[in-house]
């Protein structure tokens, strides 16, 4: 038997992300900009295929060939005649969802492999029973050979993403440990390249290791270099084919741009999939700064580091999406009382940004949202300096969040039976203040201090002192060194964890809670669900640890887990974690906050613990802030909990994440319609690729993956 945290149950949650009504409102010229926009994200989203694991590409191909010529109902009349039972036949729908849906064979929220629900020959009965197969059945075969054996795999490193033995990753050659992608590092900063848009390839040369460095771009060419007596060549092309099509498709969209500042952006990133630069990329994004509020809101390109064992490259990201206004107006609401709730935060008013530069925050229906998953909310661009001193913006994802956390009182885990009522009442409020705070004032706070290449600093380093060690401030960020090329491997956990916190501690805030439509008891319960939310994600998170590898898989789960032991440590009876037996006999969890102490203790605790998260990362204090994030993300069957016996519980009640289907556009005649069948499980989760187009994607991914699977 396979731990069911390795397939995706039959019964698997699957939500539409509705847009239609924002869609419709759109002006025919908002239309076309919004549909060349969404076809340049899908295209760029194939390299998430090709940046997951060596076989993703293959599975995705096979399952398109199949799918293209014939419907599921059809499908099932051939695979019921090839001996899969209507459960089988279903439990493959559902794989091929969650291939679609991760951009991958391996969970996009939580990193681990999931493999199909059904028995390996059957799968390949209904493979070989398929049109697709009887028309081709040379190149089927190939494909079906090429991936079938990786595609039920499931040894011990191929259960998870990671570096080296710890797990399969596609940002690095197979050969590659965390000892090369440190040099990798340093050569890049060398040479003032990011690692944002690249990958690293190893390989031996008469007994000397050799590096091959690859930026995604349109165009090709490399260059050689020689970095402490090591050769690294750094080539541009990786994913060429592809970049060639988003590149084109910005090309499209820009004749129907709403202003000058949407027009440079679309320039700017065109040149950056053009050439494979990042400094491009960030040219564009200080254009897409200035485009204030939007009725069509988008961004593209190598935009978050999650994934990448090492932290420091980022998958490839495109989203389109509409302005929700009514909520947007309370956001801007909050945006506009940004300077007066920044000085609440627990750190000197010298760890916080000079000048804070009011972003643009607004609520969006996602049209498009190209990937391995949908987050609730996004704060952009990823790049410090410019976060630092030209900008950013937030946006919430209303549709996702009125679908995401949606649930049923019978599936809600590990709550008292008074609080669970409570929490499905206040959780949507709760989430939006939450997401509101975080994105805002967390991802948008706090200084980093920098001497810059000229022996500049950006503070007076003669003056400031550190609150922790009450000395001055003895180290910092040097030139081109950034957040994530200091802090590595922890620095995505370690910042979301920092975003949390500033979340909880401004959610006490009754002027927040009243922009937000809260007052009296209700602001009160909001805090509480709010409070209790993360408590309950701490424990959740534990299904995203790994204990042979004592390894986190998720980022934001990590940072909750974090939180979790913040709470519990300061004691006082604010936080309890019972073991208990369930009623169906097996074993079982009970979770208790002390409302009445959320405003004292609670608030003291994430104080402390916010001002040493910020405190660290200002100062560029890596053995400091790893000794603090590693020391609390330490998952034991020691102390006053056994987390690992607490795992195996959390396991035992763990639910599926919902998939999201997502609309997609063509255009018919003159005018555009959104295409979208009828939101039916992989009819439509293969959501972006209509029956109806030409079969130039799928040959596209095939020669891409040829070429770049290295």
């Amino acid at each position: 038997m396979v731990d069911s945290q390795y397939y995706l149950p039959n019964d698997v949650g699957i939500s539409a992300l509705d847009c239609s009504e924002a869609f419709r409102l759109l002006s025919p010229r908002e239309k076309m900009y919004a549909h060349y926009l969404s076809r340049a994200a899908w295209y760029g989203g194939l390299a998430v295929l090709l940046q997951t694991s060596p076989e993703s590409a293959n599975i995705f191909v096979l399952l398109q060939r199949i799918f293209r010529k014939q419907t599921p109902a059809q499908l099932e009349k051939d695979a019921t005649a090839a001996g899969l039972s209507s459960e089988e036949y279903q439990a493959f729908l559902v794989y091929a969802a969650g291939l679609y849906a991760n951009m991958g064979n391996y969970k996009s929220f939580g990193d681990t492999k999931f493999i199909p629900n059904l028995p390996k020959y059957k799968l390949e009965a209904l493979v070989k029973a398929s049109q697709a197969f009887q028309e081709q059945p040379t190149e089927m075969k190939a494909l079906w050979d090429s991936c079938s054996c990786l595609i039920y795999s499931l040894e011990k490193r191929q259960k998870q993403l990671g570096l080296g033995d710890k797990g399969i990753t596609t940002y690095f050659s197979g050969n590659c440990s965390l000892e090369d992608a440190e040099l990798a590092q340093k050569f890049l900063d060398s040479k003032k390249l990011s690692a944002y848009n690249t990958r690293l390839f190893k390989r031996e040369n008469g007994g000397k290791a050799c590096y091959e460095v690859r930026l995604a771009s349109l165009s090709e060419s490399i260059f050689i270099f020689n970095f402490e007596d090591k050769e690294f060549s750094v080539k541009r092309g990786d994913y060429s084919p592809l970049m060639e099509k988003v590149a084109s498709n910005l090309q499209q969209a820009q004749a129907f741009a709403a202003n000058e500042n949407q027009r440079k952006m679309l320039e700017e990133y065109q040149r950056s999939f053009t050439l494979g630069s990042i400094e491009a990329h960030k040219e564009g994004s200080r254009y897409w700064i200035k485009d204030k509020s939007p009725i069509v809101e988008s961004y593209i390109g190598f935009i978050e580091s999650y994934r990448d064992p090492f932290g420091s490259r980022g998958e490839f990201e495109g989203f389109v999406a509409i302005v929700n206004k009514a909520m947007s107006e309370r956001f801007a609401n909050l945006v506009s009382s940004a300077e007066v709730l920044l000085p609440e935060l627990p750190w000197p008013q010298d760890f916080e940004k000079d000048t804070f530069l009011k972003p643009d925050f607004t609520s969006l229906d996602v049209l498009t949202f190209a990937g391995s998953g949908i987050p609730a909310g996004i704060n952009i661009p990823n790049y410090d300096d410019i976060r630092q001193s030209e900008g950013f913006k937030n946006v919430s994802l209303g549709n996702v969040l009125a679908v995401a956390y949606a649930t049923q009182k019978e599936k809600l885990t590990f709550l008292e039976e008074d609080d669970k009522d409570m929490f499905i009442q206040w959780k949507g409020p709760s989430f939006d203040v939450q997401v509101g705070l975080h994105e805002l004032l967390g991802h948008g706070s706090g200084k980093l201090f920098v001497q810059d290449d000229n022996g500049e600093f950006n503070f007076d380093q003669t003056k400031v002192i550190n609150p922790e060690s009450k000395q001055l401030v003895s180290s910092w960020y040097h030139g081109s060194e950034t957040w994530d090329s200091k802090f590595t491997t922890i620095a995505s956990s370690y910042e979301e964890c920092r975003a949390e916190c500033v979340g909880l501690y401004l959610c006490l805030n009754k002027q927040v809670l009243s922009i937000f439509g809260n007052e009296g008891q209700q602001a009160d319960d909001v805090i509480y669900v709010n409070w209790l939310s993360m408590v309950r994600g701490g424990l959740l998170g534990l299904e995203f640890y790994t204990p042979e590898s004592q390894s986190w898989r998720q980022a934001h789960m990590q940072a909750r887990f974090v939180i979790l032991r913040v709470l519990l440590e300061v004691g006082e009876g604010l936080v309890g974690l019972k073991e208990v037996t369930g009623q169906d006999g097996k074993p079982d969890i009970r979770i208790t906050l002390d409302r009445s102490k959320i405003s004292t203790v609670g608030k003291d605790a994430i104080h402390r613990f916010l001002c040493k998260l910020q405190v660290f990362k200002s100062t560029a204090d890596v053995a400091g802030g790893r000794a603090l994030y590693e020391g609390y993300s330490t998952v034991s069957d020691g102390g006053s909990h056994d987390f690992l016996r607490l795992r195996e519980t959390v396991l035992l009640r763990k639910e599926a994440r919902k998939m999201f289907v997502q609309a997609n556009t063509k255009i018919k005649g003159e005018r555009l319609n959104r295409y979208d069948d009828e939101y039916k499980i992989c009819h439509d989760i293969p959501h972006f690729w209509s029956p109806q187009r030409p079969n130039q994607e799928t040959k596209l991914l095939y020669s891409t993956f040829a070429v770049c699977q290295g």
